[in-house]
């Protein structure tokens, strides 16, 4: 049965930092919820112009809203960042998951592993030889830990967890359903030059390939993964080849995110869905890849960058860059290209209009004669 909580507005006042204005006899709290779905217990979280308006029809007594609302017949906590008070506010009523201290009995420990204080170990757990884990951390079932592996405190990792040997994850650090640490790279060469290296040389492919046999390249690096990071479902993060992949703290990646081997991402990156991060990529601090970007090998993305939803990035980009399109420009540049290409296509039109008359004077126009 789920644990009720209730908070009244001065409790709520106090975590969020915001204004309290009461009206009338202000309700206990019991949960959060947008407008339309808040009744009288419930503080609604009207953080938009569309869910302010919605707070005419809603049957919540109380709402948090940005700062300057006032809203009639209605208590109300305003605050400066209403995002940032949500957040607070989710983390008061969430409930962890069911993850009782101990060992549950179809967990496989290897004796060699040690444990630290109030560790949690879920149904079907793999833990390998020489696997260190740090106090409080809570391994829910399902999840496989590689040998010499090292865990931080305080972690928490979802059912289907997969950590391959040697890796090295720092404190406080989530992962998601599904998530792949410490697979193998995705690195391979042949014997003489195939149709990639041919292409990048010669801007042809030229010579026959019938007979090339493709040998894969172990990866005997690990990865590292620092303290407060966060990776979503089923993203991976392949080991190096020789040095480590490394992700820096306070980085949080998205679901299905790619992070190839030998790549080193810097501190409180954001790396949305379904980003590609092709090997032996440099990316710096506080860099921001949206959805669907992509990036080639063996480049560096600068310091507090972004790269713009479904960006194809070939080459490298400085500190401070916005770029957008594929491949990938800068943000003014594409705007540019956008207008420009706007405006040959009027000036197409206005030349269609006139062409009669030109080729009248001219003769044909178009290249071709009778």
């Amino acid at each position: 049965m789920k644990e009720e909580k209730n908070y009244t507005l001065e409790q709520i006042n106090e975590i969020v930092g915001g204004i309290i204005n009461k009206v009338g006899s202000a309700p206990v709290i019991k949960k959060i919820a947008p407008p339309k779905l808040a009744d009288e217990n419930t503080l609604a979280l009207a953080l938009s112009e569309e869910e302010i308006e919605n707070l005419y029809s809603s049957n919540a007594k109380a709402a948090l809203v940005p700062i300057g609302v006032s809203f009639e017949g209605m208590s109300t906590i305003e605050v400066e960042r209403p995002r940032l008070a949500m957040m607070k506010l989710i983390h008061l009523f969430y409930m962890p998951p069911d993850a009782p201290n101990g060992v549950h009995s179809s967990a496989v420990v290897h004796p060699d592993a040690k444990l630290g204080r109030n560790v949690s170990i879920g149904a079907n757990v793999t833990i390998s030889r020489g696997v260190e884990i740090g106090d409080n951390t809570k391994i829910l079932p399902n999840v496989y830990i590689g040998r010499n592996t090292i865990i931080g405190k305080d972690c928490l990792f979802h059912a289907g967890v997969n950590i391959g040997d040697d890796v090295q994850i720092g404190n406080n650090v989530i992962l998601q359903h599904g998530v792949s640490i410490g697979g193998d790279g995705f690195s391979f060469v042949t014997e003489t030059p195939n149709n990639i290296e041919t292409a990048k040389q010669e801007g042809s492919i030229q010579g026959d390939y019938n007979q090339q046999k493709i040998y894969k390249i172990p990866s005997i690096g690990s990865v590292i993964i620092e303290d407060d990071v966060e990776i979503g479902a089923n993203a991976t993060v392949d080991r190096g080849t020789i040095e480590n992949t490394v992700i820096k703290k306070g980085t949080k990646i998205d679901n299905l995110v790619m992070v190839s081997h030998n790549c080193k991402v810097g501190e409180n990156c954001m790396i949305v869905s379904q980003v590609g991060i092709a090997g032996s990529c440099q990316i710096g601090d506080r860099v921001v890849l949206a959805g669907q970007a992509g990036l080639a090998d063996h480049i560096n993305i600068g310091s507090d960058s972004i790269v713009m939803a479904q960006a194809g990035v070939t080459k490298s980009i400085g500190d401070r860059s916005i770029v957008v399109g594929s491949p990938a420009v800068p943000r003014k540049e594409f705007i540019k290209q956008i207008k420009y290409a706007k405006e040959v296509g009027e000036l197409l039109k206005e030349f269609k209009k006139y062409k009669g008359k030109l080729e009248e004077y001219f003769g044909d126009i178009d290249g071709t004669e009778e």
